[in-house]
């Protein structure tokens, strides 16, 4: 499939095992309406995530619960994590359309029901409900993408959906202090709702030919109830640990239910007609490759970043606006690299460019455990530019590696484990640094120093990131696909 191609294209052909959903034949307008869709609903959600940041002061003036305001973060990262496999498996059993229209909105009514919020707690519980509706849009709508387009082009428009998400994640708490300031902190909620509505319209219209699975699909009650309760409980425990002590009953008591929740989960994976985790996928190398190296990566970029603005702004007395100075170019560096990644690997394959991308992240580990109190911030640029490109040489790359190694009726779970695993990473990264600052402080060492340990820590957990970069296996991109993908042209210079 080339890049120019600009008539009706078949759908791509099922493996033998295939029995899921399949891309309809669609032309190249129902295409890019699709994918219009698709790239404005991940907007939305990303921004979500970070939108909310600069209207708190305020939300906590109106509404009070300055005790538990970060929750209104918590809860919307737990569910949207949480829900992440779930909702991948749900879109192979019943489609992409009506799976990913659910999803935006239970994201639309929670998002207007946040904007209608009368006290803290009712914020808090309207904003999980819309973290669960968030948790399908980044998920389904890159695997709508994978049903769409070819290899090639695919590995172009995964580029472009990353670069969006990385545009959100800086758009947001801008966008959330204009609103704040100048309308109402509701409306941080609120605009959500008519760019919604859009998306709505255009995966509804692009995909209405989606064809329906001859069988009634079976869902999974009790692997679905054991999922969530033993990953909410794993998340809640280790975010306990991190700001007490993993010592703490607190903390020490839901990582039992989780242990024992995911025991039972794995038993029970095993014998469903219809599993919400196919555990036959982890015989897949390249499966295995991506949630390791997402998981290590996830822990060590997203844990870390949770404490640069800290040491930037209490440790070299820098300004909130220059901490976030410092992070732009770690987000652009970020961007740039994904819509590059996924040019690369036609050329030269997965493990190439993960191995770039890892040793370009330990490189920027390195660099931060040399900053002390004089700091200056042209090289706290340099040092965090390393960290976005590392991640932008390695997400996109082994995203693409799953959904063309994988059969087609698990292409949904397969995209939604990359994602979560990276997600899970990094609340168990956030938890383990934060414990070993806490050590620190109370053992009587300063900030400084503490936070030394911390990006210490993270090198560490780098340097194993690098390491399982070598699982993912070598070869050309084409090559290590499934077969029915083999024999689509590659023209990277389309």
């Amino acid at each position: 499939m080339g890049p120019h191609n600009t008539g009706p294209q078949a759908p791509l052909k099922m493996g033998p095992h295939d029995t899921g959903p399949q891309a309809p034949l669609m032309d190249e307008r129902l295409k890019r309406r699709a994918l219009l869709g698709v790239m404005l609903s991940v907007f939305l959600a990303a921004m979500e995530s970070t939108v909310v940041a600069t209207a708190m002061p305020i939300v906590v003036k109106s509404l009070g619960g300055l005790e538990i305001y970060a929750w209104v973060f918590a809860g919307f990262l737990l569910t949207s994590t949480v829900t992440m496999p779930l909702w991948g498996r749900l879109s192979d059993l019943f489609g992409r359309r009506s799976t990913f229209l659910t999803g935006l909105v239970i994201f639309l009514v929670g998002s207007a029901l946040s904007g209608l919020s009368r006290s803290m707690i009712e914020l808090i519980a309207f904003r999980m409900l819309q973290g669960l509706g968030a948790g399908s849009l980044m998920t389904i709508g890159m695997t709508i993408v994978a049903d769409l387009f070819g290899l090639e082009r695919r590995a172009k428009m995964q580029g472009y959906i990353s670069g969006v998400w990385g545009l959100a994640s800086l758009v947001g708490p801008l966008l959330g202090g204009f609103l704040t300031d100048f309308v109402s902190w509701r409306w941080v909620f609120y605009i959500n709702l008519p760019f919604g509505a859009v998306a709505m319209a255009l995966i509804a219209t692009a995909l209405r030919g989606e064809p329906r699975s001859a069988r009634r699909p079976v869902i999974d009650y009790g692997g679905l109830v054991l999922f969530a309760g033993g990953i909410s409980a794993l998340l809640y425990g280790v975010s306990v640990g991190g700001i007490h002590s993993f010592s703490a009953a607190g903390a020490v008591v839901p990582v039992v239910l989780a242990a024992v929740a995911l025991i039972a989960f794995v038993a029970v994976e095993r014998r469903a007609a219809e599993p919400i985790v196919p555990l036959g996928l982890f015989r897949h190398r390249m499966v295995v490759a991506a949630v390791v190296t997402g998981f290590l990566s996830g822990m060590a970029m997203f844990g870390t970043l949770s404490f640069v603005p800290l040491f930037l702004q209490e440790v070299t007395q820098k300004s909130a606006t220059t901490a976030g100075l410092v992070l732009t170019p770690f987000v652009l560096g970020w961007v740039l690299m994904s819509i590059v990644s996924a040019r690369l690997v036609l050329r030269i394959g997965y493990r190439v460019v993960v191995l770039a991308g890892m040793a370009s992240l330990t490189i920027s580990f390195l660099l931060l455990t040399r900053w002390d109190a004089g700091l200056t911030t042209p090289v706290a640029v340099r040092d965090a530019i390393f960290g976005g490109m590392g991640m932008g040489l390695t997400m996109v790359p082994m995203l693409i590696a799953v959904q063309s190694a994988v059969p087609r009726s698990d292409l949904g779970v397969a995209t939604s484990l990359t994602q979560f695993f990276r997600s899970v990473g990094g609340a168990v990264g956030v938890a383990i640094m934060g414990a070993v600052k806490t050590h620190r402080l109370d053992a009587g060492l300063s900030l400084e120093h503490a936070l030394h340990a911390v990006f210490v820590v993270g090198l560490v957990i780098c340097i194993a990131a690098l390491v399982s970069a070598f699982l993912v296996p070598a070869g050309r991109a084409r090559d290590l696909a499934r077969p029915e993908l083999r024999g689509e042209p590659t023209r990277v210079g389309g």
